[in-house]
């Protein structure tokens, strides 16, 4: 029995160290959120069973839960780069499949045909927004740059305000806002599905986005120009592989240590 306890701290340990491996090779992702790994132990017993002298038969990985805290703000000066200072995810829908992804990595650029997409190809989401540049519709649709305004004149630039506003600058001086940011806040974040490339999607655990306008209620400002890095620390993360190495050992040792007690048994002469 003790052989499949210790082999059981010994997978345990495995997916730990797993996890923090990939916390380190993701330090310098941005928008990527770390994770960590819960332990639970496993005790078998019945009605039978003197609570006293009940005894626990290993350990099982409970859930690997993703931290959502807030990385460090690296500024880079392009207006297209865009961070969240504070709580909400950005909104993308895949130009394929129209599939909804969210994302924490506020990377952007402009293609060919004026949509604003992350590197990955998807387009940014807005709010419709009416002459008045006030929300129109409560409906997230991409974002799509007019290549020349009602005038004739041709694109000239783009800013992300703080409040979400998406505002086209023309050769002839004016301004145009073609839509206002859409984030989206989940009741249970960790519930999230991961996509990979810092995006996620919703589940029936995290329940569904409801999108709001930045720098209102819970969601926080945008910072243009700004991206925000992975929440990765380093030392915090060097420290637990660490611990997690001692503890695949210490359950490797414990093996060792059965396998010779079975050994002595069969070499034992009456």
């Amino acid at each position: 029995m003790s052989f499949y306890t210790s082999l059981t701290g010994l997978k345990s340990a495995q997916t730990d160290l797993n996890v923090i491996s990939n916390n380190i090779a993701n330090a310098e992702t941005a928008g990527f959120k770390k994770s960590n790994t819960a332990f639970a132990d496993i005790v078998s017993s019945s009605i039978l069973t003197d609570p006293s002298l009940t005894t626990g038969i290993g350990a099982r990985v409970a859930s690997i839960q993703q931290n959502f805290g807030l990385g460090a703000m690296e500024q880079t000066g392009s207006a297209l780069d865009v961070a969240i200072n504070g709580e909400g995810f950005f909104t993308l829908a895949s130009p394929l499949s129209g599939a909804i992804e969210y994302t924490r990595a506020g990377a952007f650029a402009v293609d060919g045909q004026g949509y604003i997409h992350n590197t990955q190809g998807s387009r940014l989401q807005v709010f419709p927004v009416n002459a008045s540049g006030g929300i129109a519709g409560t409906t997230p649709q991409s974002a799509q740059i007019p290549q020349t305004n009602a005038a004739g004149a041709e694109y000239a630039g783009i800013t992300i305000e703080p409040t979400g506003d998406v505002v086209a600058t023309y050769a002839d001086a004016s301004n145009v806002t073609i839509g206002i940011v859409a984030l989206a806040s989940f009741i249970a974040p960790n519930g999230l599905k991961q996509l990979g490339n810092a995006s996620w999607s919703a589940t029936g655990r995290s329940g569904a986005a409801t999108y709001g306008q930045p720098d209102s209620g819970l969601y926080g400002s945008l910072l243009s120009g700004n991206i925000e890095r992975s929440n990765v620390d380093l030392s915090e993360e060097l420290v637990s592989l660490i611990t997690a190495q001692r503890y695949f050992q210490a359950n490797a040792k414990a093996v060792d240590t059965e396998t010779q007690i079975s050994q002595t048994i069969i070499n034992l002469r009456t």
